[in-house]
């Protein structure tokens, strides 16, 4: 298995990740405008932004995973049934840990 094109792509996307994440954060930090309308406003976008954010992190935590399964030796290979994972869930999902029957199962 090719696991440097893998390890490339997760760190391209880690990278990618906490650029945004570092710019929620910022965004969530801003201080609140003063107008009622604008307040309501800007609490729906706080909620999108938190959203966006904690799919950021698991997304993060799942990349995570995956790089420590390179070092391991362990990546492409499902963590519940043991067999490969498909290249095209690979190339779909990077930081897939459960082949495709495993993760319809789950």
């Amino acid at each position: 298995m090719e696991t440097d094109h893998y390890r490339r792509v997760l760190e391209t996307r880690r990278a990618e990740l906490d650029r945004r994440l570092t710019k929620i954060e910022h965004d969530l930090d801003q201080p609140g405008n003063p107008d009622d309308d604008d307040r309501a406003i800007e609490r729906n976008n706080d909620e999108v932004l938190e959203g966006l954010g904690e799919a950021g992190q698991k997304e993060l935590a799942a990349i995570e995973a995956a790089l420590g399964r390179i070092e391991a030796g362990t990546f492409g290979r499902c963590a519940r049934c043991g067999e490969p994972i498909s290249d095209a869930r690979l190339a779909a999902v990077p930081h897939a840990a459960l082949c495709s029957d495993c993760m319809s199962e789950a």
